[in-house]
């Protein structure tokens, strides 16, 4: 899918998110990457064969998440 040089990484590979956007969709939560991955704002991931990725988000140190 890529046509630049250096060419984005792959969707298979372990750095995909660092590709080029091709399209930016924040009010709606995704992004498109060159790779053919599509990013969503929770860190979750579709990539082109189907699989998803589940959200990655880090939480920042001290940082500590509770049910209400």
């Amino acid at each position: 899918m890529c046509q630049h040089q250096p060419p984005c990484p792959t969707a298979d590979s372990n750095d995909r998110e660092a590709a080029r956007l091709t399209a930016h969709h924040p009010e709606q939560g995704w992004s498109l990457l060159c790779n053919g991955v599509l990013l969503f704002e929770d860190t979750g991931e579709l990539l082109p064969d189907g699989q998803i990725i589940a959200p990655h988000r880090t939480l920042r140190s001290g940082q500590v998440m509770r049910a209400a």
